[in-house]
């Protein structure tokens, strides 16, 4: 990224982290990801303002750059902690061990912001929980069948998409949608020998009868064929002054990912998602 795109989009993780803490308490903003700082950039459309820097938990020594400040953050923070809460909910249900211990711990430690965000986002929470229980029961029946998980998953993505302008919300839909249906199979590429080793139901190797790595060059052109489409969707929009930052998460970021899983480099993912240098 450009420095003004990086300080761009880094006022906007800021701002998020800072919205999830007013929203659902201070824990809350631990459970920041990437996903939804795009998503904070994708719903502000190029408004909000940047304001003073100021200092964090995770840098308390030193002021970081300011933080935006939008409505979309407080969307982008609520829609973060139901999927989050869902997603929680889910490791329980599945999990074993330490991992369903932690889950359980988080649950009841993140139970009243999610409550506060379920209750401001009634809509979305309906379709996450809805849409996570068709794609438990597709995985439970080691559905081989990769275009229904996938648009499962991406539905859940597309649910997002609370404006009520029609056209932001149909174009925004479908780019949530493509962007949702990628990172669904760049996930389960990812997983694809760690599932196999402990016996897990994996959608791409249930599709190709456990030979996937047979099919990387088809697996690659279907994810670049999502992304493709969430570009189409994305300049169908302006997006103001984030348009530098949104492009090379599209065009540069996420096609640099997809080559680096592909090649099983995909551990360093949750850094790379979002773009180049950052």
């Amino acid at each position: 990224m450009e420095t003004e795109e990086k300080e761009l989009y880094q006022a906007a993780y800021c701002g998020l982290c800072h919205a999830m803490a007013r929203r659902h308490g201070w824990l809350a903003r631990y459970t920041l990801n990437y996903d939804f700082t795009f998503l904070a950039l994708l719903f502000s459309a190029g408004g909000g303002e940047i304001g003073a820097p100021k200092r964090c938990p995770a840098h308390p020594l030193r002021p970081k750059n300011g933080c935006l400040f939008t409505p979309a953050l407080d969307v982008a923070a609520d829609e973060s902690m139901i999927l989050t809460w869902h997603k929680l909910r889910d490791d329980i249900r599945d999990g074993r061990g330490l991992r369903r211990m932690l889950a359980r711990c988080l649950c009841v430690i993140l139970q009243k912001g999610y409550h506060r965000a379920a209750t401001a986002r009634p809509e979305f929470d309906r379709k996450v929980s809805e849409g996570l229980a068709h794609l438990s029961r597709l995985e439970a029946e080691h559905s081989p069948h990769l275009d229904r998980v996938a648009d499962t998953f991406a539905s859940i993505l597309s649910g997002a998409v609370s404006s009520k302008e029609e056209r932001f919300r149909r174009v925004m839909t479908q780019l949530l949608y493509h962007i949702g249906r990628w990172i669904y199979l760049i996930d389960a590429w990812d997983d694809l020998q760690e599932d196999r080793r402990a016996g897990r139901y994996n959608p791409l190797s249930a599709r190709f009868h456990g030979k996937a790595e047979e099919e990387r060059e088809y697996i690659a052109v279907t994810m670049t064929h999502s992304l493709n489409l969430a570009v189409s969707a994305a300049n169908l929009m302006d997006f103001g002054r984030y348009t530098g930052v949104i492009d090379n998460i599209l065009q540069v970021g996420l096609p640099a990912v997809q080559q680096m899983v592909l090649r099983g480099q995909g551990k360093a993912l949750q850094k790379k998602r979002w773009g180049k240098n950052q």
